[in-house]
């Protein structure tokens, strides 16, 4: 069997690969990069594809527009208002099938082979794979606490002329970190002045802990001429509602905007309208700003949780930034006395004490720190968390 070359530039997903490990009983694991399911309000989302049925039985059930159903993307447009957007139409978004199917369209339509695309160093695992599978070099820009380092990312458009920038500028997954105002001011003034697309992936924005987070590049583009001719934006229902429902969106400039549409309908024809239909419904219900106040006290409460655990049982052999917001907690190995220093030796150990995280080396696109991991504090609750950084604890001094 003959297949296709650009499988060459991918391979499995070392996540998934993990999860195959965890199949020990009483293991407590801090790998998944998922919500919690406890979480997800069943009652509204019960109701909402209630009233879906009662309503819009037809157009809920009947095929649909490849740029998604019109009254979700009117719900939509009205929800991005809230988060600063306030000069978008139904008609300037495509719905798709998680943001993940936006960041394809993205690459289907942008990335030929021998083309650079550029993504923070560490990024979403997905992502990678995803543009490696369209044949581009994807090159990591360095990233602190306070996202991307802007001064490389300049030098590296200079010297590399991507095609695109992808970033998560709000809680990044893994990295957790958060762009600060001037620097998102920053890539905007970068993306007009070197006529380069950024895409803004944004699934996390929303669960922030304290103060919100500074506004979406989006909502800032108004203020730097030209940059919204140079920006994409992919947004999420998953880490909000439910990734089951599998609903995203794509804002972006007309014309890629379009191509995408035609991408999406070779390959799907349109994300399900009854999944479409019960989102569009819940929006309008009014419950979602009372879910998100649940989901951020109670993600708050846990981050909290793992932070103290972690400076007790693992001390200065780990070092990390408590998280301010989004799903995960970004760690580095110090080998402070005498400790591993290695993230997938201590992978190895943890399953063995009964503990799961994922090792930070796959999250690079190039140039991997094998020290780095990534702790997940979503499905775990208070005493499952305390549990499991001492057994993290344990495997550390094993």
């Amino acid at each position: 069997m003959q297949f296709a070359q650009r499988l060459n530039n991918v391979e499995t997903s070392a996540i998934r690969e993990l999860f195959k490990l965890l199949g020990k009983p009483g293991i407590i694991s801090f790998a998944g990069g998922f919500p919690d399911s406890a979480m997800f309000d069943v009652d509204g989302i019960r109701q909402a594809s209630a009233r879906a049925l009662d309503l819009e039985a037809g157009p809920s059930l009947q095929y649909g527009a490849t740029e998604g159903y019109n009254p979700l993307r009117e719900q939509l447009a009205h929800f991005m208002a809230g988060k600063g957007v306030r000069d978008l139409s139904s008609d300037g978004l495509i719905v798709t099938t998680g943001s993940q199917q936006a960041l394809d369209l993205l690459a289907k339509v942008m990335l030929d082979p021998g083309d650079v695309a550029l993504v923070e160093a560490p990024t979403f695992l997905a992502t990678i794979q995803c543009f490696r599978l369209y044949g581009p070099r994807v090159l990591g820009v360095p990233v602190d606490a306070h996202g991307v380092d802007v001064e490389a990312l300049e030098r590296m458009i200079v010297e590399h002329r991507p095609k695109l920038v992808y970033l998560v500028p709000t809680f990044g997954n893994p990295s957790g970190s958060m762009l600060s105002l001037a620097r998102r001011r920053r890539v905007l003034e970068l993306a007009v002045k070197t006529q380069t697309l950024v895409i803004e992936d944004d699934p996390y924005g929303d669960l922030y802990f304290g103060d919100a987070p500074p506004p979406t590049l989006l909502s800032l583009s108004h203020e730097v001429p030209g940059s919204r001719d140079w920006l994409a934006y992919c947004g999420s229902m998953s880490k909000v509602l439910s990734p089951g429902l599998r609903v995203g969106w794509l804002i972006a400039p007309p014309a890629i905007l379009s191509r995408a549409t035609m991408c999406k309908q070779f390959s799907d024809a349109h994300t399900s309208t009854f999944a479409q239909a019960t989102a569009s419904q819940y929006l309008q219900s009014g419950r979602m700003p009372n879910t998100l106040a649940e989901v951020r006290r109670v993600y708050a409460e846990r981050a909290s949780t793992m932070g103290a655990a972690l400076r007790q049982h693992l001390g200065d052999a780990l070092a990390f930034d408590q998280p301010q917001g989004g799903l995960f907690f970004w760690a580095r190995l110090t080998g402070a006395g005498g400790a591993v220093r290695d993230g997938g030796e201590l992978a190895k150990r943890a399953i063995e004490q009964g503990v799961a995280f994922v090792p930070g080396a796959p999250f690079y696109a190039d140039n991997p720190d094998a020290s780095t991991l990534r702790l997940s504090f979503a499905t775990a609750d208070v005493a499952k968390i305390e549990e499991g950084i001492a057994r993290l604890g344990r495997a550390l001094k094993g």
